[in-house]
Formats: C-alpha cells, structure tokens, sequence
C-alpha cells in the first residue's frame, strides 16, 4: 500500500512538473486546462462498449441511415477544414517537412496551426460515434480490437499533444490523417447513400493501404529527426514510432485476413464477409449501410 501511495505521489508531482512546461496559449482552451474530461470521456466511452451491446441485446438494430449520411459528410468537412488550415497556416509560417521546431509565440500563423491542431485533437473524441452507431446498428462484430485501440488511444494521446507540442512537427502527421480521413469518411457517407452508390465504391480496399503507408511514413520522418538532431521533443518522436508499429501490425494482420487469407472452402480469391470492406482508424464497414431495413433478416429494425 506504501509503495502505491508512493507511485500516486510521484506521478502527481511529475505531473505538476509537466505543467510547468506546457504551453501556456492553449491553457485555457476548452478540455485543455484538466486531463479529467478527456480521461472521463474515454473512460464513458468503455463503458458504453460494455453496456450497449447488453442494452440492445433484445432489441432490434437501428438503422439510422440519414444520421451516418449527416455525420459522415460533416465529418468530411471538419477534416477538409483542418487540413487546409494546417496546409495554410505551416506554408504562411515558412515550415519545414523535414525539421520543424515547436514555437510557442503569438505569431498569428503559429496560433492558427495550434487552433487547427486542438479542432484535430477534438475530432478524435467525435469518433467515439463510430463506435455508437455500430452498436445501435448491433454490428458487433465491427467493434474490434483495432477499433477501439485507435479511437481510445487517439483521443487521450491527442490531448498530451496539444498540452504540449501543438505546433512544429505536430501538424506533419495530423494533415496527412485529416487528409486521409476526408477520404475515408467521404467513403463511408457513400455508402450510406444506398446500394445505388455502393456499386461504385471499388476503392474501398485502398483506404486499408493508404492507411499503412502513412504509418510507415510517419515512422520514417520521427527516425530522421531522430537521426539528424531535429530540435523537436525526442520523447514525442519516440511515442509516434512505438504507435505507429503498433497499428503497422495491426493493420496488417487485418489486411491479410481480409484480402488475403482465402476462407476454408472457397475456391475463389474473395475475401471472407467480415473482412470484406475497408478498414481506416481500426474499423470497418462491411454491410455498407443498408438501405430502409432491406437486409435485416430478423424483424423490421428500428427507425431513427
């Protein structure tokens, strides 16, 4: 019991240290004071995973068609908005792709790129929805591993970032991801469009790819400026290299099950039903949002 006491007091102190480096501009920004409503979100969010699927165990799915074609499409907006915000305000600051430093001035662009940075960092917990709507939708199976690794980790990791680096090589992974993610979620509102649409949607597999290789580009531009002294944070490049891996692995064992690996008993070189649609940020969509209930096989499923 000492030594726990021990361990709370050292990380309270630590903390209160960290504080005393944190940048001072965003301080008093919405979620950005205390880690309580970040950590408390996240922490609703895992009971949400625990409580929803015994919530709608006996009910029937929801369909909920117009809300993913609404939130998809807004979500397309909000990332379109940060990556031109970050594209725009990194270009006017004269950044560097290569070696940016963090700089906590006033400088009217350098503030512009923490706004955006802070507007990417609330994005992550906005995803949260991904989760909620798979299980109103009962598509259980959708809410993996991998899904609830990104959307977790995202958020809390996000928040640490903004705290203290939003800014400097910061905005380097967070345009390509917002840029990724006007793709994925342009994908995914589609989709819900209806079966008209989803005929056309053949890129869906690529979405998986693209996503690997952002990882390992992100990977390759933490080691050069490890390698080259970059005067950026160390401790921040370290934990992107770690994370990155972590989803390179994850990632690929997805993709080799989805549209690789050939199901027992199937000739052909179709991929099995779970993994047949694409995956971006650790979910995937594979029933494509049916349209007016048409698909379920087990009563009328709810309406919104």
């Amino acid at each position: 019991m000492e030594a726990v006491t021990h361990l709370l007091n050292d990380t309270v102190e630590f903390y209160k240290w960290g504080l005393t480096i944190a940048d001072k501009r965003v301080e008093g920004w919405p979620m950005m004071s205390s880690p309580v409503p970040t950590l408390a979100i996240s922490c609703l969010y895992l009971l949400f995973l625990w409580a929803g699927p015994r919530y709608m165990q006996e009910r029937q799915p929801y369909i909920l068609r117009k809300t993913l074609i609404v939130y998809n499409f807004s979500m397309v907006v909000l990332n379109f908005y940060i990556a031109k915000e970050l594209l725009l305000a990194s270009r006017s600051a004269g950044y560097s792709y290569l070696c940016q430093p963090v700089s906590y001035s006033d400088d009217v662009n350098e503030v512009r790129i923490a706004s955006a940075l802070w507007w990417y960092y609330i994005s992550k917990g906005v995803e949260f929805l991904d989760t909620v709507f798979f299980i109103l939708r009962k598509k259980f199976n959708q809410v993996s591993f991998l899904h609830v690794y990104h959307h977790c980790t995202m958020f809390i990791l996000w928040w640490i970032g903004i705290k203290w680096v939003p800014g400097g090589q910061s905005f380097f992974g967070a345009t390509i991801n917002s840029s990724i993610h006007v793709l994925m979620y342009g994908y995914y509102g589609l989709a819900a469009l209806g079966p008209q649409i989803q005929k056309y949607l053949w890129w869906k597999k690529y979405l998986t790819i693209i996503q690997m290789i952002q990882f390992h580009v992100t990977i390759g531009h933490a080691g050069h400026s490890l390698y080259t002294g970059c005067p950026f944070p160390a401790w921040m490049q370290w934990a992107l290299i770690g994370y990155a891996v972590t989803f390179i692995i994850l990632f690929a064992n997805f993709y080799y099950h989805a549209y690789r690996r050939k199901p027992s008993g199937q000739k052909g070189g179709r991929p099995a039903a779970n993994g047949s649609c694409a995956v971006a940020n650790g979910h995937s969509k594979a029933e494509e949002v049916e349209e007016n209930g048409s698909r379920q096989k087990r009563g009328r499923a709810k309406k919104e």
